[in-house]
């Protein structure tokens, strides 16, 4: 959610922001739904207080036996009382009007975020590790899995396209997979584990951004609640409402959890194997913190995303969004991107995004200083992929595929499999 204050402050440098993220100018509108609130505002502020001034003359007029007075004074009060009551209506009004129109824009960019509309405008900000050589051409995951236990069209029978059954070792692999990374996140990076639901209100889905814009990329129950497309949403909104000690910042925390995705609008895109699919599971990171603490906690948070894909071994490269690329809540974006030699591309295995005070603002969540009497603003939030489970199987097994169909176990996984180190095709 964007500060009102800063639009009336400077309209055009709004619009522009706007326009980086592919937007249309909305500054004049918002500000003309401003002016009529205030308006109403300044109104409904007058009617109260000749409402109190003329309560106060009443009393006099009776006290001094000027019934005749009192009587006229009354006939005020009773068309104030009438006035009053659709004042607030309308300040009620107009103060939806002006969210909902906020509501719908996104994030502004960073100032180093660079510029551009889609994929092709992000830059290459790192690169580690070296690509495997293979002495036989590379297969791609579906196609190594479905010899180990991978059953697209069990999945299909029972829940429809977009879904994956895993069985035997691959499904104990996955397991290990997130396993590891939660272990990793909490024990060497400070991350907090927390188990949260995976149900939310529409309350929570807006105050991380996914509603009211994009409400059509999540499953809805008929209850009015929504599956969490990431852990994101659960974790972020544990401070919603609230006002937050900055002593106690930042606050690190993460989960793995199922996550679940209609995925609108990504029709013939990764139509098989395990990229992109409706339910799938994920280690995420979250950070509530201040302004100051932001860029420190966006770095520490892809380092800690980048760990794991060093501690498996896998080649991967770090990617700064441009504007037009990044998620609608982000101000600066970083994706991982690993390297798949199936399909000979990188693909994004972790987005890492800081928020700056968007999310904090939309869920009114505040931070003061101890001791001190008012807040100083809003919480700064900061949320990743620490990783994305089923892509980082499908890296594994692109990456430590064999001749034979068989599948090495990276070193650092053998504990969490039992001493199993080789997946074998039954």
């Amino acid at each position: 959610m964007h500060d009102i204050k800063l639009i009336r402050a400077d309209p055009a440098a709004f619009d522009a922001a706007l326009a980086r993220r592919g937007v249309a100018a909305a500054s004049a509108p918002i500000l003309a739904a401003d002016v009529a609130l205030r308006g109403v505002q300044t109104e409904l502020q007058a009617a109260l207080a000749r409402r109190n001034e003329v309560s106060r003359d009443i009393g006099q007029a009776r006290a001094g036996g000027d019934g005749a007075r009192a009587d006229a004074l009354m006939a005020v009060v009773a068309g104030l009382k009438e006035r009053i009551p659709a004042l607030e209506a309308a300040e009620r009004d107009g103060s939806a009007h002006i969210e909902a129109l906020l509501a719908a824009l996104p994030n502004a960019a960073a100032a180093d975020v660079p510029d551009g509309v889609d994929e092709h405008g992000n830059v290459v900000v790192r690169q580690w590790g070296t690509r495997p050589d293979f002495d036989f051409k590379p297969l791609e995951h579906d196609a190594v899995a479905a010899r180990l236990g991978y059953d697209p069209e069990a999945a299909a029978a029972i829940a429809g396209a977009r879904f994956a059954v895993l069985a035997g070792p691959l499904a104990r692999l996955h397991r290990a997979l997130g396993q590891y990374m939660l272990d990793v996140q909490t024990e060497a990076h400070g991350y907090r584990e927390t188990a949260v639901p995976l149900l939310v209100n529409a309350r929570a889905a807006f105050g991380t951004g996914q509603l009211p814009k994009f409400e059509e990329d999540l499953f809805k129950t008929t209850d009015g609640r929504y599956l969490i497309p990431t852990a994101e949403v659960s974790l972020t909104n544990l401070v919603r409402e609230s006002i937050v000690e900055d002593d106690r910042l930042p606050l690190r925390q993460t989960a793995l959890t199922p996550c679940f995705r209609s995925e609108a609008g990504s029709a013939g895109r990764d139509t098989k194997g395990l990229i992109r699919q409706h339910q799938f599971e994920k280690v995420e990171l979250v950070s509530i913190c201040t302004a100051e603490q932001a860029a420190a906690e966006h770095d520490h948070m892809v380092r800690s995303a980048e760990a794991i894909l060093e501690n498996l071994g896998l080649a991967y490269r770090r990617m700064l969004l441009c504007a037009g690329d990044m998620g609608f809540a982000a101000r600066r974006t970083f994706d991982l991107e690993v390297w798949l030699p199936g399909q000979g591309a990188w693909r994004e295995i972790s987005s890492i995004s800081d928020c700056g005070d968007f999310q904090g603002r939309r869920m009114a969540a505040r931070v003061k200083t101890r001791g001190d009497k008012g807040t100083r603003g809003f919480v700064n939030t900061l949320n990743g992929s620490g990783l994305a489970v089923g892509r980082t199987l499908v890296a594994v097994i692109e990456n430590y595929q064999q001749a034979d169909g068989t599948v090495r176990i990276p070193q650092v996984l053998h504990s969490y499999m039992g001493g199993v180190t080789v997946l074998v095709p039954a």
